[in-house]
């Protein structure tokens, strides 16, 4: 009897144990991060609506061509030749180069890939901060409804992926006493030369130090002191950052570039839609109102003690979140660890209660909506084809303008890219149009300040704008001008009378 016992319990031990990794694949944290995921791509898959996109490829592609970086501009007949830099080069690479691999449907894999390196990254921020992982996914899920703000094929998202890794570097340092402070160097070297986010970095790192200089407590709030050891790392870890920044084509040029954008910019701050504040009247604003007072309630009725660096961390955010909308993301990645902790009175996960089948539906249905929901090149040059006027090219093809074409200020980085030959007004590179000047004449021609002198001004021939622009509703009735093409998004105007002046410089090769 006994030998039959355990020859049973023989046979099983090795059954158990293959099963056990399957257990741990069909768990239900999976589960939860299948649900993150598919969170992340129901809110990015659709389109490819940054118009800066169009202008990053080809950037990228003058780069692979001529083995040079941009220096002047050459895609425009307002500023052309008018010294430029591409302050985010290095990100537009890895664009170009899926674009040329597989298509539009590349340039959207990238941008949902790194979504998910940075919540995948940030989910094990808000792990460490809670050991729970179920309030980490309730923690990021709120994050990922804020960055929603930043999603699409931007360079942006490798700085907040940056970001993120400072923020594990930093974390690993903390808590173990010793951390790869030797790969702060190289990772602000990569950043400056991809995103001006590197300047954020710049200051979560110093906020980080400066949270441990003394020990000290106010209430609920703490400061630990660093050792001197860890002090003196963490500085020369930081003078080595400042120090690689400056390794970049553009020099000091490109390290400025933030405060450029911060004070000399103010057009480009006042105008452009991701730099305007918070509307609490629209949903994203609801839901960053309701994420802010989430925190300060939970600052309220929980027992926790916060360290000083924490408090700052999330400050610095929901202040730059509160003055510009573009910056929910930031205060979604800074914010999430700390309500992960608040939430950390969720019941932990019970491994012996867990439902494996149950989890593999649910990992299955993810991994079937991502399958079959994601666009194919077809579906993402008809998205395309709602916001930018496509239905033009094969018109412009057979008549090329032949005089200088004033585009509707979001089109111009994709009429370039689509034809190469044909020099754009303004597009999203507001840098050097405002600093021209261009952009205030952009602007006063949306409002109808004197359009005649405007249009004048540059020779303008042609007009290729939006149908809903008071502009175009100006030009319909304004004897001076016709209608050369009419669609559904788009409309051509052409003037009558005579050949603008200045007409040869509005085709070219760039």
């Amino acid at each position: 009897m006994n030998q039959v016992l355990e020859a049973r319990l023989h046979r099983g031990t090795p059954a158990a144990g293959s099963a056990w990794p399957i257990r741990r694949v069909l768990s239900f944290p999976v589960a939860l991060c299948a649900v993150l995921a598919i969170t992340i791509f129901a809110l990015a898959r659709k389109g490819l609506a940054d118009p800066d996109i169009w202008w990053h490829l080809r950037n990228a592609e003058y780069m692979f061509r001529e083995h040079a970086w941009p220096r002047a501009d050459a895609y425009s007949f307002t500023v052309f030749g008018r010294p430029w830099m591409d302050h985010e080069w290095l990100a537009e690479i890895p664009y170009y180069v899926v674009w040329r691999a597989f298509g539009l449907a590349g340039i959207k894999a990238l941008s949902l890939l790194v979504l998910g390196a940075i919540f995948g990254g940030l989910l094990y921020l808000c792990w460490r901060e809670s050991r729970n992982i179920k309030a980490s996914v309730i923690a990021c899920s709120l994050a990922i409804l804020l960055g929603s703000v930043s999603f699409g094929p931007r360079t942006i998202l490798f700085g907040y992926g940056f970001l993120v890794l400072l923020l594990v570097i930093l974390e690993r340092f903390r808590s173990h006493g010793a951390g790869p402070l030797w790969l702060l160097p190289i990772l602000f070297g990569v950043w400056v030369n991809t995103h001006g986010s590197w300047f954020l970095g710049l200051i979560v790192l110093c906020i980080c130090i400066g949270g441990g200089l003394r020990d000290a407590r106010w209430g609920r709030i703490e400061s630990t002191r660093w050792s001197n050891s860890q002090l003196w790392r963490l500085s020369a870890a930081t003078a080595a950052s400042i120090a690689a920044v400056f390794v970049n084509p553009y020099g000091y040029r490109l390290v400025l570039y933030p405060w450029d954008m911060a004070f000399h910019q103010r057009l480009n701050i006042a105008h452009v839609a991701e730099w305007s504040s918070i509307d609490f009247h629209d949903v994203r604003g609801k839901i960053a109102l309701i994420f802010l007072l989430a925190i300060l309630l939970g600052a309220l009725l929980s027992d926790h003690t916060w360290q000083l660096r924490v408090v700052a961390l999330v400050l610095f955010g929901a202040y730059a979140a509160l003055t510009y909308v573009r910056f929910l993301f930031l205060a979604g990645i800074l914010a999430a660890p700390v309500i992960a902790k608040f939430l950390d009175r969720i019941p932990a996960y019970r491994p012996e209660i867990d439902k494996p089948l149950l989890n593999a539906l649910l990992i299955s249905a993810a991994v079937a909506f991502v399958v079959v929901g994601f666009p194919s090149n077809e579906a993402l040059r008809e998205s395309i084809a709602r916001e930018y006027p496509a239905e033009i090219l094969p018109y412009l093809a057979a008549e090329p303008p032949s005089g200088p074409v004033l585009n509707y200020y979001l089109w111009g980085g994709y009429m370039g890219w689509m034809d190469p030959n044909l020099k754009d007004f303004v597009d999203s590179r507001v840098d050097v149009f405002e600093s021209a000047g261009v952009f205030r004449d952009y602007l006063d021609l949306l409002e109808l300040k004197n359009p005649a002198a405007i249009l004048e001004r540059y020779h303008i021939r042609y007009v290729l704008f939006s149908l809903r622009e008071p502009l175009s509703y100006a030009l319909r009735h304004d004897p001076g001008w016709k209608v050369a093409f009419d669609g559904n998004v788009c409309v051509l105007f052409e003037k009558t009378g005579g050949e603008a002046q200045g007409a040869s410089s509005a085709r070219g090769s760039p």
